[in-house]
Formats: C-alpha cells, structure tokens, sequence
C-alpha cells in the first residue's frame, strides 16, 4: 500500500492506494487526530504535499518501507508542465491536472475544480498541461459584496436558487450560484470549440451545486487531487 497526503492550511486530507485504486480516505480539521492516525501506518511508499511546515512532522509519523516523496516544482510528474511559471503553480492545481491524466489518457481534459477559488485546468491529448484559469469562488463572491458594500448582507450558498430573486438575500444567491453556473458553462463551451471531444471533470467542495446544471458529458471525481498525487508517486517509485 502507498500514501499520499495532502496537508493544507485548514485540513489534512489522506488517501492510501493499492497502485491506482484508493482504498482509504481520511480528512482531518485536527493536527493532533491527524498525527495519532499516520503514527499507526506502515506503507511501502509515501508522498508528501504541504503547504505548510507542518507536513514535514506529519511524515515522520509514518513508518515507510519504501521512498518518501516530497511534491515540488521539480519532481518529475507524468505529464508534460508547459506552465510559463511552473514555480508559482499551486500543488493541488498540477495534481488535478495528473489526476485527469490518470482517468483518461490520451484525451484532452478540462478540470474544473470548485473550491476556494474555482481553477480550470487544460491537459491535451499529447498530455500537455497548458495552464487553465482562476475565478472566485462561491463564498469569496459572497464575502465580496458583503464587504466591500455598506449595506449589502452576508449571503450563503444554496441549491436551485431562482432565476429571478425577490428578497435581498435571493438576489445575491442567485447572482452568485446561477452566475458561477453560468461561467462554468460558458468556460467549458469555449474549451469544446477547441478540443471537441474534450472530457470535463468537476471536482472540489462546492461540486454538488453545480453538478446537476452542467451541460454533459461531464465526470464527478471528488478525489482528483488524491489520485493525481497517487499518479506523481507511482510515477517517481517507477522510474
């Protein structure tokens, strides 16, 4: 069995693998339950994404038979980074990209990953990473209008919102959730008249408001980034 973890500023997310099949995943708010789950693991190989001086702790943790990979801007990846600025390209961003790689080589892909922010991530047939784009999320959008007005509330995000709002708190949800809709839509039209037969794959935390409204063929996959990660170590052990 292999790890990957992926440790954040507010969670720590684990998956463990056998090859490319995740068989565990476990999501920890807390460091210390974090730290009392890996002290009780043994796995052959291990790989490391960290945006945060805690991560080197966490793998200590973790008795490894094998090698301990740390995700940087030069470990080799399994797909070609055609990123201008490859140093300043987040973690979880390449690791989509891999992951898309992995569930569908030799196709061209868009990642939409709806987040914090929502990131769009292009990987072509020739299994180039070209780069992508990223917009607020749901809830910055909220917090946006909330404070950089007087008067406006907090608003939050909800589910089949309609088009049409007739209270204050209805206006912004449907500003915000049909609008996130909307551009994801439009983003991922645009991508079709380029690459036809491109797959997308939604992924992130605010995946299931937006899941249903998609114009298809789309594909869910809640761990992208484990199985990106996954893909990284496999292809680095490999070598």
């Amino acid at each position: 069995m292999n790890m990957v973890i992926d440790a954040g500023n507010t969670r720590t997310k684990v998956g463990i693998f056998e090859r490319a099949t995740l068989k565990q995943k476990e999501v920890f708010t807390d460091t210390d339950a974090a730290k009392q789950f890996l002290s009780e693991l043994q796995v052959n190989h291990l790989l490391i994404s960290s945006v945060t001086n805690s991560g080197t702790e966490l793998v200590g943790l973790v008795k490894v038979l094998g090698r301990t990979v740390r995700l940087a801007p030069s470990l080799p990846i399994p797909i070609q980074n055609a990123y201008a600025t490859p140093n300043t390209l987040g973690a979880d961003r390449l690791a989509a990209a891999c992951g898309a790689w992995q569930m569908f080589p030799n196709e061209a892909v868009l990642v939409v990953d709806c987040g914090t922010c929502i990131n769009y991530e292009c990987v072509d047939a020739q299994g180039r990473y070209l780069g992508g784009a990223i917009s607020p999320g749901v809830r910055m959008r909220f917090r946006a209008m909330n404070e950089l007005t007087d008067l406006l509330p907090l608003g939050e995000a909800a589910a089949d919102v309609p088009l049409t709002g007739n209270t204050t708190l209805q206006c912004l949800q449907t500003g915000v959730m049909n609008g996130v809709q909307e551009e994801i839509n439009g983003i991922c039209a645009r991508y079709r008249q380029d690459y036809p037969d491109i797959r997308v794959i939604l992924t992130g935390g605010d995946v299931h408001f937006f899941e249903k409204g998609m114009k298809p063929p789309i594909f869910a996959a809640p761990e992208l980034v484990l199985i990106g990660l996954n893909s990284i170590l496999l292809h680095n052990v490999n070598r």
